[in-house]
């Protein structure tokens, strides 16, 4: 299977070895990944501040740049719930041809991204359904949840809320924690409430995203876990600068580096 691997903005520049992590995991499971060097922003960010012109044609882009691939990996919930579900919207209310500002894509080149509703919405249709989370590929794509990996540590899950609500992840990440050899899965208390980051959100209304974060890592500090693991990066840094801020020890992991993780690399 010809896959591709959807960095997104925060995993390349912040996190890369998450991404890193995707591609050791599922090259083990016997996947031919590829890393899509004009791949850019999925748009979220444009949409959400109120610039959906801009973000329309970031998904003309996505679309063209993912389109060969059997498969699309994103280690991002929040990431891929914005291409699931905001790319047909986008699709929807698409005006005549537009073309990328060179600024917005690598390189400075300026393909045109939405020729006419009728070709967008075509291939918004075509490659949207390809789109994943990585737990909703190895679970109901590969058909796998126990992925060889070894953790020995007590780790608890944070499903974060485009995760939980936006691609109705369920118990995927959880099943596929619960197979890996060592691992302590604890329940974290409250876990469905959101962390305060919502993007945007923690930036607008700084003092309620640090209450809700606050309560968040009082309830990850009470499970005793070593480890806090969630799908999304962006959540994940929120939280641990709380966590680190208040000394609790606990460290902060993606699904993909556990899920990587085995006995030989110790």
């Amino acid at each position: 299977m010809r896959v591709a691997l959807f960095i997104t903005c925060v995993n390349d520049t912040l996190f890369p070895g998450t991404g890193q992590a995707v591609v050791t995991l599922l090259r083990r499971l016997g996947c031919d990944v590829e890393f899509p060097q004009a791949q850019t922003c999925c748009g979220q960010m444009h949409v959400n501040t109120g610039y959906p012109e801009e973000g329309r044609r970031l998904a003309g882009h996505f679309v063209d740049v993912f389109a060969g691939y059997d498969a699309v990996v994103a280690p991002s919930g929040s990431c891929a719930a914005m291409v699931r579900e905001q790319y047909p919207r986008l699709a929807r209310t698409t005006p005549a041809r537009t073309a990328a500002p060179a600024g917005l894509l690598t390189g400075g080149s300026a393909p045109a991204t939405a020729e006419r509703d009728d070709s967008f919405a075509r291939r918004v249709a075509e490659t949207v359904p390809k789109v994943h989370d990585l737990s909703e590929f190895l679970v109901d794509v590969l058909g796998v949840t126990d992925v060889g990996a070894y953790f020995p540590h007590r780790v608890t899950y944070h499903p974060t809320c485009h995760s939980l609500r936006g691609l109705h992840l369920g118990d995927r990440p959880t099943r596929l924690l619960r197979e890996v050899r060592g691992l302590e899965l604890v329940p974290l208390p409250g876990a469905e409430e959101c962390c305060g980051f919502g993007g945007t959100f923690a930036v607008k209304n700084p003092a309620v995203s640090a209450a809700m974060c606050a309560d968040k890592v009082h309830n990850v500090a009470s499970t005793g876990a070593e480890v806090l693991c969630a799908a999304d990066n962006s959540c994940l840094m929120h939280i641990g600068g709380t966590l680190r801020r208040q000394r609790t020890g606990v460290r902060i992991m993606h699904l993909a580096e556990i899920l990587a993780s085995t006995e030989a690399a110790r």
